[in-house]
């Protein structure tokens, strides 16, 4: 869709765009077309690797869900200039967690200005990666009780260590705070679980007025990470014994296999690096890359400790006072598993995704076949009605004093309030969009992330206001026909059956660049 495009709706003028904002095209993306030509095949492949056992519903939601994100035809919101009723139309998102990077994105930077305006105080923070073996990823993709047993294990080792260097330092009764993010994927897109914690570097103690004192740390050694990690590896065996989990994965865990067994069986494929479907079933994806300089394993770098298929790294910090960059590290940690710019297909039409910096063995690039690559990007969709954000100690929601201690140096809000229930208008007159108390604003965020104003009038720099949603598919499909524009949207290609033969190349070589 031009985004100057404009057409005349009765006595006004309909607008999709102005010079600032643009409105995401869906169908022209890399990724959007592959989800729509082979994720029938996908789902038809998948169901026959356990004798007609499905995908999960929930994962045939977000892809389903995905195909309609940004599509008029799926729904809209219009807003209204009062000025020169202009009309403009924004299409409804999926919401999706993890197939989609359009929402994954909005999602990302919502909850980083939320983590930044509402709960990280004005203090250093230190980010803490914990790494976990293979056979705890496969367990804690499903078990999500036990995934979040695995972060109270890892942030109650982290805070005995940071009260006992505070207690080494003088200071008593003092406690700290984090937040826990659950990512599930890794840099080739396959399952990888493991937890990047933001925690205070310091601690809160009372000072003799009674008001709390914030009290920084000396810099943290890789003697401390190394016992915050055999503090870690102990309890987590613990954990494990007392659920009876502590043998093999693939038979402790009854409940993965029996309630979704093809989600099972992809995962593990994911894990394991290898493909679960399409031509090169078993097979790893092909690699490409340099040959780097040198061959000799990484050596563990300062504030890193490694054993027994753990690894915890801990030599991010942010001092206080650098709130921009303590927001771009909660982007970072809070970000979506695909990325857009870094999709690309072959002229073999398969997939090849870019990685973000090059392996330490020279690989730069992963190619994969289209099927495999969807069953990758499935396992990856979170369990609905879990959540992926967690808080402990002073940021905990029923902490005792928290607010006091979340405003410590000044904290700062600038992201609007999240909207009521039901719409309204904020001090500037901007339109409040429906909401459920915990969404911030739609205008408010495009301001921060991207640095320009959708709710702005292209024609006579007024100000739209929202006046409907359009939910109805008769009254969608009247409006679009009545625009000129198309009133469906585009069906998924139904399934192909697989080629004969397809070459992959080498499995797992290097391919030399």
């Amino acid at each position: 869709m031009p985004a100057s495009w404009q057409r005349p709706c009765g006595t006004r003028a309909v607008a999709f765009a102005s010079a600032e904002y643009e409105p995401r095209s869906p169908g022209t993306t890399v990724l959007y077309q592959i989800v729509r030509d082979h994720f029938e095949s996908f789902r038809v492949r998948a169901g026959q690797l356990r004798d007609g056992e499905g995908l999960p519903a929930f994962v045939e939601r977000a892809f389903r869900g995905f195909l309609q994100c940004g599509w008029l035809a799926g729904g809209f919101a219009r807003f209204r200039c009062g000025t020169c009723g202009l009309d403009r139309l924004v299409a409804f998102s999926c919401k999706g967690r993890a197939v989609c990077p359009s929402c994954g994105g909005r999602r990302m930077a919502e909850r980083a200005a939320h983590l930044v305006d509402h709960v990280l105080p004005d203090v250093p923070v230190r980010q803490w990666v914990l790494s976990l073996p293979l056979r705890l990823r496969y367990l804690l993709a499903w078990d999500h009780e036990l995934c979040r047993a695995v972060a109270a294990v890892l942030v109650q080792a982290v805070f005995r260590q940071v009260r006992d260097r505070a207690r080494d330092a003088g200071v008593r009764d003092g406690r700290t705070g984090g937040v826990v993010v659950i990512q599930r994927f890794g840099g080739a897109l396959n399952l990888n679980l493991h937890f990047h914690a933001l925690i205070l570097d310091g601690v809160f103690a009372p000072a003799g007025s009674g008001a709390l004192t914030f009290h920084a740390l000396d810099d943290l050694t890789t003697l401390d990470v190394e016992e915050v990690l055999a503090t870690i590896e102990p309890l987590v065996e613990h954990r494990l014994r007392r659920r009876g989990l502590a043998g093999d994965a693939h038979d402790a865990m009854p409940g993965w296999v029996d309630e979704a067994p093809v989600f099972a069986e992809l995962a593990a494929a994911s894990i394991e690096g290898m493909a679960a479907l399409g031509a090169g079933r078993g097979a790893r994806p092909t690699r490409i890359g340099t040959l780097p300089s040198w061959t000799d394993p990484r050596p563990t770098g300062r504030c890193q400790a490694r054993g027994h298929g753990f690894s915890l790294h801990a030599a991010v910090v942010i001092p206080a006072g650098q709130r921009e960059r303590l927001e771009r590290l909660c982007r970072y940690v809070l970000r979506p598993p695909v990325a857009v710019d870094r999709l690309h297909v072959t002229s073999d039409g398969r997939v090849r995704v870019s990685l973000r910096e090059p392996w330490r063995n020279g690989t730069t690039n992963f190619v994969f076949d289209p099927v495999d690559f969807l069953g990758r990007l499935a396992v990856l969709v979170p369990r609905p009605r879990i959540n992926l954000i967690l808080y402990y100690g002073i940021l905990g929601a029923r902490a005792a004093r928290r607010r006091e201690m979340v405003h410590c140096g000044g904290a700062h809000a600038s992201l609007a309030e999240p909207a009521r229930v039901g719409g309204g208008t904020d001090a500037d007159g901007d339109a409040v969009g429906r909401g459920d108390g915990r969404r911030g604003r739609w205008a408010a965020l495009m301001r921060r992330t991207f640095g320009f104003d959708v709710l702005a009038c292209p024609r006579c720099g007024g100000r739209l206001r929202l006046i409907a949603l359009i939910e109805d598919a008769a009254v969608i499909g009247r409006i679009l026909q009545h625009l000129g524009l198309p009133d469906a949207v585009p069906p998924a290609r139904p399934a192909r059956a697989p080629p004969a033969t397809q070459a992959l190349g080498t499995d797992g070589e290097l391919a030399l660049t």
